[in-house]
């Protein structure tokens, strides 16, 4: 039984979030009453709305639910570190004697009930958890999954299975932002990137590196990791790369028709002529371990082959929103040096000899000072950068951080800053080639209205 099995209502500070998000239908659909607040509407509370959950916008203990008001004892309020701990409710809460519990402790509660498969990374783990979710779904495996994002075939963050938890695999992000997946004790690991990331939580990469390591040593006895090529992992671990030498990795990579294919290296069983449902080259690499544990896990090659095929992927991730003789147009979720370069990569191999025009909005003030220069490195790849203003999401403004430091270090010649309504401007007056939007704050907002030029909609 869970801590939350006789709670009658669930309060979620940062409810819009999208881990956020999953864990409120979770408990929707289990009965309880939910409701919450976030900081701006978007499509996602929409839906929340729209499925019988109350939802304000405003900082502001007066709009906080009766039920939830007059029932301390039956009400358990979920909060992600994303809420600063100036907020009014979070104060409230605070003050008034509440239980409040992070996301993380909640989601660490439910896995003890299943057989958790957890996947950590600096990149590419809303991927690789919605592949494998999917893989167990096509071959009948009853599967509950808490995703980092909208999957494409589901239409949802979260997938959930009507049986006994203790008959349900449990598919995870295991996200290492506040350390927050040292609250998981799976059965299966994976640990696709170990790049400096978070900087403002652990100080220094060798620190982020040694609570991967914690993270790993919390593997259940008998259970098994499943780590990228050369980070140095080796107890209970099979590893995995895109085309180094390694237990799994990817052979014959070949283009066709606009799709990835390419044979597998396996230590089970060698697949030939894998063909992956959506783009991108470092999709290939994700492709590849989920496989993996999906070996591990005995499906058969032709559940898992026809998985692979018709997985469509993620809304943000590698997204091909417009597809005409005229004009290409992807969006993606990239916000760290590693994932732009991934990106850019895939764009360059799938559209060769075209022009490539990446707007891009920075993310967090302190992510910008740590990696200016890898930013600017990896931008310069494009051909023509939009800059946008950086995104703060739970920061204050640090002195001389701004989106400048970022324009003035990179090499090529078509270069601005500007706001979301000049870029969409420039669309406008020049969508030659191909558009990409690359970022994880509020650039989602620009999707459709690009989507819409460039498609001739009005």
């Amino acid at each position: 039984m869970t801590a939350t099995a006789d709670i009658k209502n669930i309060y979620f500070l940062g409810i819009g979030g999208i881990g956020m998000s999953a864990l409120a239908r979770y408990f929707k659909m289990a009965g309880k009453n939910i409701s919450g607040y976030d900081k701006t509407p978007s499509p996602l509370t929409d839906e929340l709305q729209s499925e019988g959950m109350e939802i304000h916008f405003e900082d502001n203990p007066s709009l906080i639910p009766d039920p939830v008001r007059n029932n301390k004892q039956d009400t358990l309020v979920i909060y992600t570190p994303a809420v600063p701990s100036s907020s009014r409710e979070f104060s409230y809460f605070s003050q008034q004697g509440y239980t409040l519990k992070k996301r993380s402790e909640i989601l660490g509660d439910i896995s003890r009930q299943h057989y958790t498969i957890a996947v950590a990374g600096t990149h590419g783990k809303t991927t690789i958890s919605s592949m494998i979710a999917h893989i167990l779904r096509h071959a009948g495996i009853e599967c509950t999954a808490f995703l980092g994002g909208i999957s494409k075939n589901y239409n949802t963050n979260l997938l959930l299975s009507s049986e006994a938890p203790e008959k349900v695999k449990l598919v995870v992000e295991a996200d290492e932002y506040d350390r927050s997946f040292h609250t998981l004790f799976p059965d299966v690991a994976v640990i696709s990137a170990m790049d400096p990331d978070h900087l403002d939580i652990y100080g220094t990469a060798d620190e982020m590196q040694e609570a991967y390591r914690h993270f790993a040593k919390q593997i259940k006895y008998g259970g098994r990791l499943f780590a990228k090529e050369g980070l140095g992992f080796k107890e209970k671990c099979t590893t995995y790369s895109l085309d180094r030498e390694a237990k799994y990795h990817a052979r014959n990579i070949r283009i066709e028709n606009n799709r990835y294919v390419f044979d597998l290296a396996s230590s089970v069983e060698n697949l030939q002529g894998m063909v992956l449902g959506m783009p991108g080259l470092h999709n290939v690499e994700n492709a590849v371990v989920a496989v993996a544990v999906a070996q591990y896990l005995r499906i058969v090659s032709s559940k898992i082959r026809e998985a692979l095929e018709s997985y469509a992927g993620i809304r943000r991730r590698f997204d091909l929103r417009v597809n005409t003789p005229g004009a290409v147009y992807i969006d993606d979720y990239a916000h760290h040096p590693e994932e732009l370069r991934a990106c850019i990569k895939s764009l360059r191999d799938l559209y060769p000899g075209k022009k490539i025009t990446g707007i891009f909005q920075p993310h967090l003030y302190s992510r910008t000072r740590d990696f200016a220069d890898g930013f600017a490195e990896v931008l310069s790849l494009l051909d023509k950068l939009i800059l946008l203003d950086i995104y703060p999401a739970r920061e204050e403004p640090i002195p001389g951080v701004s989106s400048k430091i970022i324009l003035d270090r990179v090499s090529i010649k078509e270069k601005l800053l500007c706001t979301k309504a000049e870029a969409l401007e420039e669309v406008k007056k020049n969508h030659a080639g191909v558009i990409v939007t690359l970022g994880a704050g509020d650039i989602d907002q620009m999707i459709e209205p690009i989507t819409n030029i460039l498609s001739g909609k009005k």
